[in-house]
C-alpha cells in the first residue's frame, strides 16, 4: 500500500506536468523507480504500461480543447512507433546492470537540458517538415531505452525549430499514445518469446505501475489548469532540478557510496 500511495503522487505530479509541458512523465516516474532498485528494462516497461492510461487520458483533454495538429500527428506517430520498438527491442537485448549506467546518465542529461531550456524563450514558426522523421524516431528509441524521451526530444526539437507551443505539445501528447501502445507490445513479445529474459521481476512491482497509472488518469485533465498556474519555466526548472537529482542519487547507488 505504501509503495502505491507513493507512485500514485509520482504518476499524478508527473502527468500534471506532461501534461502541460508535454514532457517529463516517463523521465521522472523511470528516475524514481531506478532509484528504487528496479533494472532499466523493468522500469521502462512498467512506466509505459502505466502511459498506456495516462496518455489516451491526457490526448483525449488535448483533443477536447482542439490542441491537436492531426496533419503533424499522422507525420510524426509512424516514425515514433519504429524507434520505440526498436529501443524496447534493444534495451531488453542486455543485462540491466550493464545498461543502468547509461539510462542513468542519459536521464541526467534530459534533466540538465530541460533545466537550460527554461532560460531561454522560443519564437512561433510552422513545424519545419525535415525535423519531423528524424525527432520522431529518435524520440521513440530513447523513450523505450530509456524510460522517458519522447516529451523530452521531440516537443523541445519542435519548439527550437520554433514551432507553435500549444499544438505541439498536445499533438506530441496524443501521438505518445500510440507509441506507448507500441512499446508495450514490443514488451509483451519480448516475454512471450523469452527474449526478455529479466522479465520476471516485473510482477513485483504491480503496486508501483497501478499507483502511476491511478495517479496519471487524476491528474491528465488538470493539464490546462496547471500550465496557467504555474510558469512555462518554474516547472522546466524543478522537473530539470529533480531529474538531476534522483540521477546523481542513482549514481551515488551505483558507486556504493549510499
Amino acid at each position: 500500500m505504501t509503495d502505491f500511495i507513493l507512485f500514485a503522487i509520482v504518476g499524478f505530479l508527473a502527468q500534471a506536468v506532461d501534461g502541460a509541458l508535454g514532457m517529463a512523465y516517463g523521465a521522472i516516474s523511470s528516475t524514481v523507480l531506478l532509484s528504487f532498485g528496479v533494472p532499466p528494462a523493468q522500469a521502462s516497461a512498467a512506466v509505459h504500461a502505466a502511459e498506456v492510461f495516462t496518455t489516451a487520458a491526457s490526448g483525449t483533454a488535448h483533443h477536447y480543447h482542439r490542441n491537436i495538429d492531426w496533419k503533424l500527428f499522422w507525420r510524426l506517430a509512424p516514425f515514433g512507433i519504429l524507434g520505440g520498438c526498436l529501443g524496447a527491442f534493444v534495451l531488453t537485448s542486455f543485462d540491466g546492470d550493464m545498461v543502468k549506467p547509461y539510462v542513468t546518465t542519459y536521464l541526467a542529461v534530459i534533466g540538465l537540458w530541460l533545466f537550460l531550456r527554461s532560460f531561454r524563450k522560443i519564437p512561433s514558426n510552422p513545424v519545419p517538415t525535415r525535423l519531423v522523421a528524424p525527432l520522431g524516431t529518435v524520440g521513440g528509441f530513447l523513450d523505450a531505452a530509456g524510460g522517458g524521451g519522447w516529451g523530452p526530444m521531440v516537443v523541445t526539437g519542435l519548439l527550437g525549430a520554433g514551432a507553435p507551443p500549444r499544438y505541439v505539445i498536445g499533438t506530441v501528447n496524443a501521438a505518445e499514445f500510440l507509441i506507448t501502445l507500441a512499446v508495450s507490445v514490443t514488451f509483451i513479445v519480448a516475454l512471450v518469446s523469452g527474449h526478455w529474459q529479466e522479465a520476471g521481476a516485473l510482477s513485483t512491482h504491480a503496486s508501483s505501475v497501478l499507483g502511476l497509472i491511478v495517479g496519471g488518469i487524476v491528474a491528465a485533465p488538470l493539464a490546462g489548469w496547471v500550465l496557467k498556474a504555474i510558469a512555462e519555466r518554474t516547472l522546466l526548472r524543478l522537473v530539470g532540478c529533480l531529474i538531476m537529482l534522483l540521477a546523481l542519487f542513482q549514481t551515488a547507488q551505483q558507486l556504493g557510496f549510499v
